[in-house]
């Protein structure tokens, strides 16, 4: 691991929590999962529609539930942090994490991306999509944008219930599939077709669960360059750390905070990346 890595990867560590908040501390009408911990009501353990995912609940438990998990961070086979080798582009994406503090539209930082016609990728969280249902829709019917998963209750994605800067994680196979279907059953009905990426909550996961993601037919994706530390960057320091991306970088920011540095940051290091001859892609646009 480079020494440049080192210091993106360490700055997430103060952000995380102030750039998607955790997950609430109960749901109503969750059914108990494997763990006896509780659960999204709206996923069902079959197959009724279109919109249900290829695999179900139970046969994910069957598959997983008793995998050990041989690592956890923001690396796992499967996991994408970078564009194909040889990808001379940058792929900007931004997260909107909902809950408590966290359901915020920075609409200035979309502003620009249109007037200067710079695509991106959003990772929307079902709580956050629930909060802004205007701002959903209009993103979603902009092709400047594509709509990823950021899950359904923002949680890291464990087996364990291991937690990431104090969110608990999902405990067990059953929860897993339930942050990722959740969200994306409710997605694949708005916009009439899956999601193909997703990153769960602060980005952590195992690597059991990453392959409960690849069998629910979604790509993880975490990300190279951490560009605004979890919302809680000043401008100058978002300007700094993505004017540093180069070719090929997958950069992680949030549209959820609109009083951060965010979009002033971004507005100051895309004309830079500009300049150097840089372009910008979604991530459907290099990915396969």
């Amino acid at each position: 691991m480079t020494t440049r890595r080192r210091t993106l990867l360490a700055a997430m560590a103060g952000g995380v929590l102030a750039g998607c908040s955790g997950p609430e501390k109960s749901m109503s009408g969750g059914a108990p999962s494997a763990s006896g911990s509780p659960t999204a009501p709206a996923v069902p353990t079959t197959r009724p529609s279109a919109t249900a995912p290829a695999v179900t609940r139970a046969e994910i438990v069957a598959r997983y539930g008793h995998s050990a998990p041989r690592s956890w961070g923001f690396e796992a086979p499967g996991v994408v942090q970078r564009l194909p080798r040889g990808t001379r582009a940058i792929a900007l994406t931004f997260d909107a994490c909902g809950g408590p503090g966290g359901s915020g539209y920075d609409r200035a930082l979309i502003d620009f991306l249109r007037a200067r016609k710079v695509p991106a990728t959003l990772f929307l969280n079902s709580r956050w999509i629930d909060e802004n249902p205007s701002e959903f829709h209009r993103l979603a019917q902009d092709p400047l944008f594509e709509i990823a998963n950021h899950g359904t209750r923002h949680r890291p994605l464990s087996v364990t219930g291991r937690s990431a800067y104090g969110i608990p994680g999902t405990r067990d196979a059953a929860e897993v599939y339930d942050e990722v279907a959740g969200n994306q059953a409710k997605l694949t009905r708005l916009l009439g077709a899956p999601p193909r990426f997703f990153r769960s909550g602060t980005a952590y996961c195992d690597d059991v669960a990453a392959r409960i993601v690849t069998d629910l037919g979604e790509r993880f994706v975490s990300f190279s360059v951490n560009g605004d530390g979890g919302a809680t960057f000043t401008p100058g320091q978002v300007h700094a750390t993505v004017v540093s991306a180069g070719e090929g970088s997958i950069v992680l920011c949030h549209v959820n905070h609109p009083a951060g540095g965010t979009a002033r940051g971004i507005a100051a290091a895309v004309p830079a990346l500009l300049a150097r001859g840089h372009t910008f892609v979604r991530l459907s646009d290099a990915l396969t």
